[in-house]
């Protein structure tokens, strides 16, 4: 899957997965045959138990609307965010900064 800034008109990322069972959320990013990127729905929060490097966090409305953005989340933290927002884009460390996304940007998926 492809992830696109519309509002930036930059690519996010061009191999993401989406994860849609209780199991494959729950592994994410230890799976190693998973992509470096991940959508996901989620109500309860992330952890990064178990990662070796930090990761970039975006979390986004119903209309796909960056709500909430976290930045090098380091390894062995847990972040929580509002529980009204329930999808989650993990993304390889500094990939926020390089798309230029910001709160208030339209994501789009493309499959």
């Amino acid at each position: 899957m492809k992830i696109f800034n519309r509002t930036k008109k930059t690519t996010i990322s061009t191999n993401a997965k989406l994860l849609t069972s209780f199991f494959d959320k729950s592994i994410g990013l230890l799976k190693k045959e998973n992509p470096k990127c991940l959508v996901f729905k989620t109500r309860f929060g992330i952890h990064t138990l178990g990662l070796v490097s930090p990761i970039d966090v975006a979390i986004l409305d119903n209309c796909n609307k960056v709500v909430k953005l976290r930045i090098l989340v380091k390894p062995n933290r847990i972040f929580l965010w509002n529980p009204k927002y329930s999808q989650v884009v993990e993304l390889p460390e500094n990939t926020i900064k390089i798309s230029k996304t910001e709160i208030g940007d339209l994501i789009s998926f493309e499959e």
